[in-house]
């Protein structure tokens, strides 16, 4: 069953790239198919009657299915069919992924019932955070746009993809709000990292590369929004700083696990 709805929401994500972009509804409920479908089979990857399922290919691919619904909520209120064109071809891979890394099965039986809610609310950070990103990148490309007319930013797939995004301006004020978001649950982590750490982990606090890269990655996302509130930092500043954070964060989570899992072949929980 896991198989088949995995490659059913992989197969509704891409056939949302030959949908007419007039045709609104029929894209939307494509979408909304394929979403369900991902998300189901993410809950039987994930969950087990002995533990929960981790692995890199795992965090990509809950980090597309939090990425679909907020495209598919922001796209109600603003022409975001540009992001269509980039978002599910991604999400199409992405969904594939655990066939492939199944990931390690971690056992619950002797951990602490904070330690699901810890797990759960990295994923959510990490998923926003993920999105705040991919539109970080897309800014990062509408203004090389503006200022610069070759034809690779103003004809093909790539031209037109930008041409139908909204305006910089508005496309910074969802990167701020998507910011705050992904902030707000990064310091929910940290902070059940820290208070829970020997209910979790069993020890007072696990000092490895993970907590160095996430506490930087923290560092680096509320620098971004105090400079925004109190020095009006956006444009290059404000793509930067998004990009570094997530990189940082990216080293921390699914850069380790892949490294651990695929290369090293060992556990990491």
């Amino acid at each position: 069953m896991q198989t088949y709805l995995t490659v059913a929401a992989a197969l509704l994500y891409a056939s949302c790239l030959f949908l007419p972009s007039r045709g609104r509804w029929l894209i939307s409920l494509v979408i909304v198919l394929g979403w369900c479908a991902h998300g189901a089979a993410l809950w039987l990857e994930v969950s087990s009657p002995v533990g929960i399922r981790l692995g890199f290919a795992m965090m990509l691919s809950s980090a597309l299915w939090i990425s679909v619904l907020a495209y598919w909520l922001e796209n109600w209120k603003l022409p975001l069919d540009g992001l269509r064109l980039l978002l599910l071809p991604g999400a199409a891979i992405q969904v594939l992924l655990p066939l492939f890394f199944p990931g390690q099965l971690i056992s619950i039986a002797d951990k602490s019932v904070w330690f699901p809610w810890h797990i759960a609310i990295a994923l959510l950070a990490y998923s926003t955070l993920t999105i705040a990103a991919f539109h970080a990148v897309l800014m990062a490309l509408q203004e090389a746009r503006l200022r610069n007319r070759s034809p690779l930013f103003s004809s093909g797939w790539l031209g037109a993809v930008l041409e139908r995004l909204p305006a910089l301006l508005l496309m910074e004020r969802i990167l701020f709000r998507l910011v705050l978001i992904g902030f707000i649950f990064l310091s929910l982590t940290v902070i059940s990292g820290l208070v829970f750490s020997r209910d979790i982990f069993g020890v007072a606090f696990k000092w490895d590369h993970k907590t160095v890269f996430t506490l930087l990655s923290w560092l680096l996302f509320g620098t971004l929004l105090g400079g925004r509130q109190w020095r009006g930092w956006r444009g290059k500043t404000a793509l930067s700083l998004t990009l570094s954070g997530f990189a940082t964060l990216l080293l921390a989570y699914v850069g380790s696990r892949f490294v651990l899992e695929v290369i090293l072949h060992r556990s990491f929980i």
